[in-house]
């Protein structure tokens, strides 16, 4: 480790540097530290907003919006005690430990012509910089450990193209990391930091990675270095990620306000003839209007039979008179996600046929809602809906009565051929390595999103009912004093719908 130290102070870290480290880990403000490092280091601004460049989007000791800079100290040190908690379980704990955590890079939809930037949500998670092409590396020594953080060079040529970039000798002080290298010295890090610790154990996940060149670099150091194997993190961190802070549950709150008041905007707007993408558009168009950097993923906006398409992105027929539309839609508020689906009467009223349907769909989502006050497992949660939609089906006569509950399940399967679900946060299907067989807890926001699709190949449908799809969808809160639905605020009775669906009706 010394001689990794050693090469570390030649390399980049100065005097002042350390002692902008030291202040920011002590009671001095943000604020002074950061017009100190950009004195320092000429800098008009770092790679991202801060609360002096942005005072409009971060308040004083935010790292990024609405969560403070300890916060991310908070997570580093959360993964390093998960870790040792792991490698005592495998007797390991005497083995220096690795953690490798790529950020995103940028990828472009032309030459020279990049997709809007997404930062990899477990590198932002763990860091809170935003940058494109940096890497964590977090090294346990038994009960200690360093944190360093490897980012672009400043460079003024590429700085005229792409923006500022914070750099390696302010970034200490930004992150509130322990040092900080040139990303172009990733390799000679690597291999000094092997070499002193010839038995190391390495967690990165390579089966997922994010960045190309430093997958590939990290595949040929391993080589070089003999290194039989990596150890995924990822399950690691998604266990740390599951259990929101209360910073993070504000933030998913207001991706969720955002969302409900789009969806809400959209129902009024709407009427027979409509574009579906005349839809999409103006729900895209609030989402952004009310603070939202962007929509959290592609929206389904399914008039008439489009519906029956579970992942219809087409968005490109017209909607007529008579038929429903059922958007699902969320946006992404300072990194956090929202995910609503909402289905109405293009023309204001309810059909016969779409309000029982509805109705059903209605009453299911409540009692699944409750139930989470008994803190099941998601799975359970789906079981319970299946039955549920089951037996509410064959009151209507889509499903046999003389079913057993394996065919009933099977049966209402066919109607709802989707989890009720999902884990919701930073991503919208959040935290994919925890299965949906662990129980809940409070701490945790999931949706619950029971559907209905009656497709004409339905061996169980009736003619009536052909081409109907409804699924109402909420982002609920696991509370210990019941449930919280972040989603309150877009309304979902009957009456509601119908009331906001004919509001711009002559």
């Amino acid at each position: 480790m010394l001689r990794i130290m050693k090469y570390i102070t030649r390399i980049s870290v100065n005097k002042l540097g350390m002692q902008l480290i030291a202040r920011c880990s002590t009671k001095v403000s943000q604020s002074t530290v950061i017009h100190q490092a950009q004195k320092k280091y000429n800098l008009c601004t770092f790679g991202q907003p801060t609360p002096i460049t942005h005072p409009h989007l971060l308040k004083e000791g935010e790292l990024v919006p609405g969560i403070n800079l300890e916060e991310f100290r908070s997570r580093r040190n959360k993964l390093v005690q998960r870790i040792l908690s792991h490698m005592h379980i495998g007797n390991k704990l005497n083995r220096t430990q690795i953690i490798i955590i790529p950020s995103a890079s940028k990828v472009y939809m032309s030459e020279k012509i990049p997709y809007v930037f997404r930062q990899n949500t477990d590198f932002l998670y763990f860091t809170g910089c935003q940058e494109a092409d940096c890497a964590l590396i977090i090294t346990i020594s038994k009960e200690n450990f360093t944190s360093t953080l490897f980012v672009q060079k400043k460079d003024e040529h590429s700085e005229l193209w792409d923006g500022p970039r914070t750099g390696a000798e302010a970034a200490p002080s930004l992150f509130g990391v322990d040092q900080a290298l040139p990303l172009s010295e990733f390799e000679k890090f690597f291999i000094s930091l092997i070499n002193e610790n010839k038995s190391c154990v390495l967690w990165y996940d390579e089966k997922n990675p994010v960045q190309p060149e430093l997958h590939k670099q990290l595949c040929q150091l391993g080589k070089i270095c003999n290194v039989h194997a990596f150890v995924s993190p990822k399950a690691i961190f998604h266990e740390i990620r599951l259990i929101k802070s209360q910073a993070e549950i504000k933030l998913m709150q207001k991706s969720c306000d955002i969302a409900s008041r789009a969806i809400v905007k959209t129902i009024e707007i709407s009427k027979p003839g409509v574009d579906e993408h005349q839809l999409f558009a103006n729900v895209d168009y609030e989402c952004r209007m009310n603070g939202a950097e962007f929509l959290a993923y592609p929206p389904v906006v399914a008039g008439g039979k489009n519906a029956n398409i579970i992942h219809y992105i087409t968005n490109n027929q017209i909607v007529q008179d008579g038929d429903m539309v059922l958007m699902d839609a969320g946006c992404e508020y300072h990194g956090y996600s929202s995910d609503i689906t909402r289905t109405w009467p293009v023309n204001g009223t309810f059909s016969p046929e779409q309000r029982v349907l509805y109705d059903i769909v209605l009453e299911v989502q409540k009692i699944l809602i409750q139930r989470l006050k008994d803190m099941p497992t998601l799975d359970q949660l789906f079981h319970e809906m299946c039955i549920l939609l089951g037996r509410r089906l064959q009151q209507i006569n889509l499903i046999p009565n003389n079913f057993s509950e394996d065919k009933l399940l099977a049966a209402a399967y066919s109607y709802c051929p989707h989890h009720v679900s999902h884990y919701l946060g930073m991503d919208v299907h959040d935290t994919g390595k925890i299965p949906r067989s662990v129980k809940v807890k409070p701490g945790m926001i999931i949706t619950v999103e029971p559907g209905i699709y009656v497709n004409q190949k339905n061996k169980f449908a009736t003619s009536e009912f052909y081409g109907l799809g409804v699924r109402i969808e909420d982002d609920v809160l696991i509370r210990n004093e019941g449930p919280l639905i972040l989603t309150r605020k877009c309304p979902k009775e009957i009456d509601d719908i119908e009331e906001l669906a004919k509001s711009t009706r002559p």
